[in-house]
């Protein structure tokens, strides 16, 4: 593990420890299931630039979709 795969880490759990605060307030699925999988994701993921597109991809899936 370098540095760059554990700083992405950190930031990818802070953004998804935020998605998932706010989808359990406001009890949206969408949010807290990708909080989830934001915060768990980084631990299975070594390679930096999956760990980034995963990261982007899960960022994106609550903009983009809205029931």
């Amino acid at each position: 593990m370098d540095t760059s795969t554990l700083l992405w880490s950190v930031l990818f759990g802070a953004i998804g420890a935020g998605f998932f605060i706010y989808g359990k307030k406001q009890r949206a699925l969408v949010p807290l299931l990708c909080g989830l999988a934001l915060m768990v994701f980084p631990y299975f993921v070594s390679n930096v630039w999956a760990l980034l597109a995963m990261g982007a991809v899960l960022c994106a899936i609550p903009y983009f979709y809205r029931p």
